[in-house]
């Protein structure tokens, strides 16, 4: 890039920040090959963890898994895997590790405050500072049951806890002052008298009164990440969050209007623009030529979405179960079932089914696809396809126009999925100055540019 361009860029020295997204067992996965290791091996989280950080990744994600994920009432056979409870996994790989951010993905609608809190501040004391939080609003009825209370709740009430939520959390993790504990043996208490603060909410939602019990970490208290696309969850990011993470890092104009949008909320919500960081989430394809790459991602997308998988997803659009149907043949004759959803059964939301299956038969119809290639082209889009170089100018600018700040990248093979992107992209990045060539700080706040606790 020239002086010239980079004058017309507005954010010239931008840098990207990678995290890594350890998600488990489902169709972006390629499990079935021969090169894919144990999902729950705790060697496998550790060689994901390992690579990231020797790419010089922000961050490394583990999702929430308090149940074997289910559909339509049943368990989602397509997608059996068990998860470690995410803290507790991290906390090993913290004493494997130096740098790289560790980011629970943990729920606000069955977890309680104190508790989560509490357990979180010990992760990021332990890690020296590199602990996040993935605030998630868990809807579904299935999880519940293992819960006392059981049930779920609606998508606006969700919010309501979890700001409520993340506000009584935050005021636990900040319930010492500083020099609270005793700095000598003469010192007539642990404490200095009234240096800890209690914690109480007698709301809808909760009930609490505690005294913390731990000191704030280097970095202040976790990072706050949380995905969400509705208007709702877009003005919660603005309002609590620190990282926001997306489905629009695809398409440039997309991604730019994804994040004007949210900067817009930032302002309304009285904070800088630059008080948040966006990651859309992506799948990265690499090939030494761009025919390569495409002939890769081709092979990938053949072996994410199986015959199986592709009756699996169609059965949900059309509203009943289409197993037995071929899936190299036409897409269903029939007129799909479309129902309340009640949102108690897990993953299934027909959204405008109607408008959808008459797009996806016109196209099919056009194009001669079957069922299964219907599912592949129309089906959501992963992300980025390229080579190294290529990928490298794209990125850099994306995140010189601001329409992101990284990438939390999902690999479709685990656990050397992100060799490519460390060995062959990372250094493309470097070269063209948008990505960094050695950690600056040792915690997650500092690798992402963020402002420091107040």
């Amino acid at each position: 890039m020239t002086r010239a361009d980079v004058n017309d860029v507005p954010r010239p020295d931008a840098q990207l920040h990678f995290g890594v997204f350890f998600q488990g067992v489902n169709h972006w996965t390629i499990w079935s090959d021969p090169s894919s290791g144990s999902q729950i091996d705790p060697a496998s989280f550790l060689r994901v963890a390992r690579t990231a950080e020797r790419g010089l990744f922000d961050a490394f994600f583990l999702g929430d898994g308090l149940r074997l994920r289910e559909s339509e009432g049943g368990v989602h056979e397509l997608d059996v895997a068990g998860r470690p409870d995410s803290i507790v996994q991290l906390s090993a790989i913290a004493a494997a590790t130096e740098r790289i951010g560790l980011v629970s993905t943990s729920n606000t609608t069955f977890n309680e405050p104190g508790d989560l809190a509490r357990r979180l501040a010990g992760l990021d004391l332990l890690s020296g500072g590199r602990a996040g939080w993935n605030v998630v609003t868990t809807h579904n009825a299935w999880t519940g049951e293992n819960f006392r209370r059981g049930g779920f709740l609606d998508h606006a009430d969700r919010y309501r806890r979890a700001e409520e939520f993340l506000s009584l959390a935050r005021a636990v993790w900040n319930g010492w002052a500083e020099g609270a504990a005793a700095g000598s043996a003469e010192a007539r208490s642990w404490s200095v008298p009234g240096s800890v603060g209690r914690v109480s909410s007698h709301s809808d939602h909760f009930d609490i009164d505690l005294a913390p019990t731990l000191p704030r970490s280097r970095q202040g208290h976790p990072v706050i990440f949380q995905a969400g696309d509705s208007a709702e969850g877009r003005d919660f990011a603005a309002r609590n969050v620190d990282v926001i993470f997306s489905a629009h890092g695809t398409d440039f104009d997309d991604a730019l209007a994804f994040a004007e949008d949210v900067r817009a909320r930032l302002r309304a919500a009285g904070r800088a623009e630059d008080a948040l960081r966006i990651l859309p989430g992506t799948e990265i394809i690499i090939g030494a030529t761009e025919k390569e790459a495409e002939e890769k991602a081709r092979w990938v997308r053949l072996e994410q979405v199986t015959p199986a998988v592709a009756l699996g997803i169609a059965s949900r659009l059309w509203g009943f179960d289409l197993a037995g149907r071929d899936a190299d043949g036409p897409l269903p004759a029939e007129d799909p079932v479309v129902a309340a959803y009640d949102g108690k059964f897990g993953t299934r939301q027909l959204g405008e089914t109607l408008a959808t299956v008459a797009e996806w038969r016109a196209k099919a119809e056009a194009n001669g696809w079957s069922l299964r290639e219907t599912v592949i082209e129309l089906g959501p889009q992963r992300g980025h396809v390229g080579t190294p170089a290529g990928l490298a100018e794209r990125f850099a600018r994306f995140a010189r126009h601001g329409a992101v700040d990284g990438f939390n990248i999902s690999p479709y093979l685990v656990p050397d999925g992100l060799d490519d992107i460390v060995e062959l992209l990372v250094p493309e990045l470097q070269e063209r100055g948008v990505y960094r060539t050695a950690y600056t700080g040792t915690t997650l706040r500092e690798h992402l540019g963020l402002a420091p606790v107040a």
